[in-house]
């Protein structure tokens, strides 16, 4: 899912006429504006429905005790003010949102103009949350932590059972201005894979270690000399995605967190990289490897794939179904599985659990409690079902197998996340905060439910790095660094695996090259930013 951010220095040209806003009597026409919904004193009684819809987390509703309006600007091509969410939204927790809805190719221009005119909506996304400290500082956006007392959902995930994520997420004074994204991403959604129809033709076993691996496209190019069994179409990334096979990888790459001394390193200049690529060189050297692994197109790549040019790949799990959808008339017996990792850990990348680059926000205005409570509400049990599951009885049903059925989809051959968007105003980029995991996005295909339960039973994954909190400073550090240092990494690996006479010696000249293009000093960034992250823990 793409997200659409805006450039430091777009913030920091727009941070003033944010604040000259914020000054400027704004608030005073927000209040007035909410005052104008209320239709019934602020002293009514209000009955208590949390009951009719689930485990809201400890929130009463409704939310509200008078009717109040907020806007909400959102990421969405589908007009969501008359959809099922919106109405529900408003049944249950008196809260009116007025959907802001952009598309994707004009949300960031639009996000833009309203940056810059102050005029902020009370929930927005899009900026990070660099960014969103600027004008968190001044008071532009609200720090969510400070009312962590009225948002239990909120303060249980966050505060009593992750509290790293203010140290990570936060500025200097762990002020939160982001709400994190629960639990989203599937356990497994990358990885090797490849044709068992062809290994089981020819009798080889799926590789359970990385000798067994080489042995098998050895084999395989015995049987098939015009192949090249191994094909990959990520270019130069074919060095970040193994890498966690051979425990040098990371959600910050070049740079990863060694468990073993509790240090960050640059990947690029580490014994267990050499091992990786000698290992890339010796499948290159003997034809095991396709020989255009550096330059093939998502084209060239598909067509060895479904053909018997190759048989052994990296690549999302989503791929399983479609190349067998692509070439099933023509070849029904084509079954590409998912494989069991390659390198010496045996692992494969952890994705996190938690993650606050959405930069979902909360203007600072007379809406902010309503707006907060309602964001604390969608993070609830009943609020995730609410925004990816929907209202039971009302557009769904569970089948015998705990399945989500939509009726009156029944025409679609597969319901997915964008057809409950436009449907139900379901699944809209912002509003999901904590997906209830028995939605659509988690049905997984058979082969795809083999994937999940092979890495999962046998914990095959590396562990996750910390999320480290870099300063303004470190960022510009490591921006700097990061585009020569990963090209000149990049010349070096096509270089030492395509040329066979490279081997030590070129290893120890590009060792003394990285050290003095700054890998050390990438490294370093980090670890500084390590020391903070521990002090505060």
């Amino acid at each position: 899912m793409s997200k659409r951010i805006l450039s430091m220095a777009l913030v920091l040209m727009l941070a003033g006429s944010l604040l000259a806003a914020c000054g400027s009597g704004s608030n005073d026409k927000n209040e007035k504006a909410s005052n104008e919904t209320a239709n019934a004193p602020s002293n009514t009684v209000v009955e208590d429905t949390s009951k009719q819809y689930g485990d809201t987390g400890g929130l009463k509703l409704p939310l509200v005790d008078k009717p109040t309006k907020i806007t909400w600007m959102v990421v969405s091509e589908t007009p969501l003010n008359d959809k099922l969410v919106a109405k529900e939204i408003e049944k249950r927790t008196g809260i009116t949102v007025e959907f802001q809805n952009y598309s994707s190719a004009t949300f960031e221009d639009k996000l833009r103009l309203i940056v810059a005119s102050g005029k902020l909506p009370d929930i927005f996304n899009g900026l990070k949350p660099s960014e969103l400290k600027k004008i968190g500082q001044q008071k532009a956006v609200v720090a969510i932590n400070d009312y962590v007392d009225m948002l239990p959902n909120f303060k249980k995930l966050y505060v009593d059972e992750n509290p790293w994520v203010a140290n990570s997420f936060g500025d200097e004074n762990n002020k939160l201005y982001s709400w994190p994204i629960y639990n989203m991403n599937r356990d497994v959604n990358h990885g090797m894979m490849y044709r068992k129809d062809i290994f089981d033709k020819n009798n080889i076993p799926e590789w359970t270690n990385t000798e067994e691996f080489y042995q098998a496209l050895k084999k395989l190019k015995e049987i098939y000399p015009d192949s090249y069994p191994m094909a990959s179409k990520t270019k130069e990334d074919i060095f970040r995605d193994l890498a966690y096979g051979w425990g040098i990888g990371g959600m910050s790459y070049p740079a990863y967190y060694a468990e073993s001394d509790k240090t960050w390193k640059f990947a690029g200049t580490q014994p267990e990289y050499k091992e990786m690529i000698d290992f890339l060189k010796k499948l290159y050297n003997e034809g095991l490897l396709d020989q255009e692994f550096l330059t093939a197109t998502s084209e060239s790549w598909t067509a060895k794939m479904t053909t018997g040019k190759s048989f052994v790949t990296w690549d999302w799990i989503g791929r399983l179904e479609l190349f067998y959808n692509q070439v099933s008339a023509e070849n029904p017996e084509y079954n590409l599985r998912y494989g069991n990792p390659v390198g010496p850990t045996g692992n494969i990348r952890t994705l996190p659990k938690i993650d606050a680059d959405f930069g979902i926000s909360v203007a600072n205005n007379a809406n902010k409690e309503a707006a907060l409570k309602l964001l604390d509400y969608l993070t609830s049990p009943s609020g995730s079902e609410l925004i990816t599951l929907g209202v039971e009885g009302v557009n769904f049903n569970f089948d015998d197998k705990g399945k989500p059925v939509y009726p009156e989809l029944k025409d679609l051959a597969t319901v997915e996340i964008k057809a409950l968007e436009e449907n139900y105003g379901m699944w809209v980029e912002g509003m999901y905060l904590n997906p209830d995991h028995r939605s659509v996005y988690y049905n997984f295909t058979e082969k795809e439910q083999e994937a999940q339960d092979k890495i999962v039973s046998a914990n095959k994954f590396e562990p996750m790095d910390p999320i480290l909190n870099l300063t303004e400073e470190e960022i510009a550090t490591i921006a700097e660094l990061q585009t020569s240092i990963m090209k000149s990494m990049n010349e070096f690996n096509a270089k030492y695996i395509v040329n066979k006479n490279y081997g030590d010696k070129e290893w120890a000249d590009w060792l003394a090259k990285a050290e003095k293009m700054g890998a050390s000093k990438y490294a370093d960034v980090y670890n500084q930013a390590q020391k903070r992250y521990d002090a505060n823990k």
